[in-house]
């Protein structure tokens, strides 16, 4: 059955390094799933195709975005992918606070590059994590757009063409974070890597790097005529995203309780002789 989902809940929760993120919560069954979505640089949950997405996982359950530091009306400034982590760890823990059996963390461009950083690394973690358009590293300027992203990032005029958009930069780094495919061998959870053809920002050659390096484990999806992001996500695919986050879990949930039936049986005394 396809729900339909209500009008959604505005709720401010406080990150473990003292920022306070602004969030929208569309409430799903108790007990059922639940979606957290990491929206793309200049994006957040007031940004029409943010809400888009929002609205089609929330068909499927509850789903809890925040915007990242330094977007909308959350606090701080925006390290554009190294402090994030604390964003979704704070978001994931609001999630499992809400009741859902299982939490998926499905990010976008540099949400999708922040979700799979959290995954590895992060303390909340999710029970699955899916990175639609990800960069596989850091400091891309193979295309026209990036080559914008960099301009904004590096000149001296980019904080104030920033606000502009929507957005509070920090300093640049002084020294690296990891980048996404430096993380991929420390997730364990499932991961799904989707990646348009006609993404402008980066290509699908990023999807099939983050793949490799995770030694085949996540899962690949290349999508004929997708563009980036949020903007070039249908509808069709976030329900069929969802679809996947809910089965793999299952399977895992089963997995588990089979490995932990076997060792209880294993550590069960023989019969007396």
């Amino acid at each position: 059955m396809v729900m339909t989902p209500g009008p959604g809940v505005r709720f401010r929760c406080a990150t473990d390094d003292g920022e306070m993120l602004a969030g929208l919560h569309y409430r799903g069954p108790a007990g059922g799933p639940g979606w957290v979505v990491a929206h793309g640089f200049t994006h957040g949950i007031d940004k029409p195709a943010t809400q888009q997405v929002m609205a089609a996982f929330a068909t499927h359950g509850g789903v809890v975005a925040v915007d990242f530091r330094g977007h909308g009306r959350s606090t701080g400034r925006s390290s554009v992918g190294r402090d994030e982590t604390l964003d979704l760890d704070s978001a994931v823990r609001w999630a499992r606070e809400l009741g859902y059996s299982s939490v998926a963390v499905v990010g976008f461009s540099l949400g999708a590059a922040v979700a799979l950083r959290h995954a590895a690394h992060g303390v909340d973690r999710g029970d699955a994590v899916v990175a639609v358009s990800a960069p596989s590293r850091w400091y891309i300027r193979e295309t026209t757009p990036m080559r914008r992203v960099h301009w904004l990032l590096e000149s001296p005029a980019g904080p104030v063409v920033g606000r502009v958009l929507g957005v509070r930069l920090t300093r640049p780094w002084e020294h690296l974070p990891p980048s996404p495919v430096e993380s991929m061998a420390d997730i364990t959870v499932p991961c799904l890597l989707v990646h348009g053809t006609k993404d402008d920002y980066f290509g699908p050659a990023h999807a099939e790097t983050l793949r490799r390096a995770s030694g085949g484990a996540a899962e690949l999806w290349i999508e004929q005529d997708m563009g980036h992001g949020e903007t070039g996500a249908s509808a069709a695919l976030i329900h069929r995203i969802a679809l996947w986050t809910t089965t793999v879990i299952a399977q895992a949930a089963g997995e588990r309780a089979i490995a932990v039936h076997h060792a209880a049986g294993a550590a069960e005394p023989g019969p007396e002789r």
